[in-house]
């Protein structure tokens, strides 16, 4: 296994633009159109994306609102809704051809699997088998059968991208030999946060007095995401900071769960039963909030006094990447990815995954001594700056395109896209 981690965010070199008839044609396949961190990476490759270069193709196996954004930048995004892997495979095998796609890019479970059989077909018709590239976004653990499935696909897949060497550990201990692993940090827009304001009106749309101190947690609303600790620590928080609020960013099949957990807590107020915080409003003496989806989470993020990512198990944590670019203090758990971002102490504070205590604690901790906050803000600002641009991470895949053209052009029996080295700048 062997990682990219040679070049540095800043002005990072780009090579020559190419004829409409010769840039590198990629088929971006996505396993759902649906919100989360997989789909918001796709987003941000396709947004530094050098279209003079490359001619990109977007498909996912499913519809949904990441759709609309990927679309929102000016990409054809085809939709094949087809549940069956094998009759999605030969339609995309279908779109490969017509598209004379080089690269197959896939990102998510569903999408290696369908992308790698598409690959196959293509092959069985005696065309150049394309030249196939996974991103490995989850940390989930997945059933046996699914794992012997993608294991036994994988010396047929070019290479596989991890997001952090926690996945790279993912990768080898579901014995997924016999292609290349590349090691490829997500990366954040430092242009989106470099000169972001924070939102002020959160006190007044949620109903909380003004300069209260404002913790929050932002991702999908899902068991590994950890929120039923953050809930179980907060009171702790209030015993402390009394005046404190959090904040719930995000949507998914656990908020009514999670709803009825805070309103047994008692930390939804008056009147704060099961399903009191539909509306998205704290009642009087609520002290958790439920936002719903936010389009300006950059905003919101940019407005707290600490970031919470309270996951039980983690690929990375874009979440974490984002408020760190924000100069925000963050607490997280010691899981996965995370530990590779945050340097305990420095950049940030780890705590245990599931235990209500060292979390409460650490929030606290940061909540009220504002020096130690300030100073790991700053610090974790300068690392998001250093290491994880997704100019960076863009720019190591597109290497993985060029490596890619070059093999499908050898496979098709033509002579080999000459070596392009980075001579412009971005």
């Amino acid at each position: 296994m062997s990682g990219l981690a040679t070049l540095r965010c800043g002005r990072i070199p780009a090579r020559p633009p190419l004829p409409p008839e010769e840039r590198i044609r990629v088929l971006q396949l996505a396993a759902s159109g649906t919100n989360g961190g997989a789909q918001e990476h796709v987003y941000s490759l396709l947004a530094q994306v050098d279209r003079a270069r490359y001619d990109v193709t977007v498909l996912t196996l499913t519809d949904g609102s990441a759709v609309r954004r990927w679309r929102s930048l000016g990409f054809a995004v085809e939709v094949i809704e087809e549940p069956d892997d094998g009759i999605a495979a030969q339609l995309v095998a279908e779109r490969v051809v017509a598209l004379r796609s080089e690269v197959i890019h896939g990102h998510m479970y569903r999408a290696e699997v369908v992308g790698t059989l598409a690959a196959d077909l293509v092959q069985e018709r005696g065309l150049a088998r394309p030249w196939t590239v996974n991103t490995v976004h989850s940390s989930r653990v997945r059933s046996r059968e699914d794992r012997a499935l993608i294991a036994g696909m994988t010396a047929r897949i070019d290479r596989l991208i991890a997001v952090s060497r926690s996945i790279e550990e993912k990768i080898r201990d579901e014995q997924r030999t016999g292609s290349t692993v590349v090691l490829i940090y997500n990366g954040v827009d430092l242009t989106r946060y470099d000169h972001q304001e924070a939102c002020c009106t959160l006190p007044e749309e949620y109903g909380f007095p003004a300069g209260s101190p404002m913790v929050g947690v932002v991702g999908r609303l899902e068991t590994e995401k950890g929120h039923p600790t953050l809930l179980e620590a907060w009171p702790a928080v209030l015993r402390a900071v009394p005046d404190a609020r959090l904040l719930i960013v995000g949507e998914g099949s656990r908020r009514a769960a999670l709803e009825e957990q805070a309103a047994a807590l008692g930390l939804l107020g008056e009147g704060g039963g099961s399903g009191s915080a539909s509306q998205n409003v704290a009642r009087p003496g609520a002290s958790v909030v439920f936002t719903g989806r936010r389009e300006d989470v950059p905003a919101v993020t940019a407005a707290l006094d600490v970031a919470v990512l309270p996951s039980y198990r983690e690929a990375q944590g874009l979440a974490v990447l984002e408020a760190m670019a924000l100069a925000r203090p963050v607490v997280a758990s010691q899981v996965g990815g995370i530990p590779e971002m945050i340097d305990d102490g420095v950049t940030g504070l780890l705590v245990p995954p599931g235990e209500a205590e060292p979390l409460a604690a650490a929030i606290v901790r940061l909540l009220t001594d504002h020096p130690l906050a300030d100073t790991l803000a700053r610090a974790a600002r300068d690392v998001a700056h250093d290491r994880f641009c997704v100019q960076k991470m863009a720019a190591e895949i597109m290497d993985l395109y060029e490596e890619g053209a070059r093999e499908a052009a050898l496979r098709a029996g033509l002579p080999a896209r000459p070596v392009q080295p980075r001579t412009t700048l971005q």
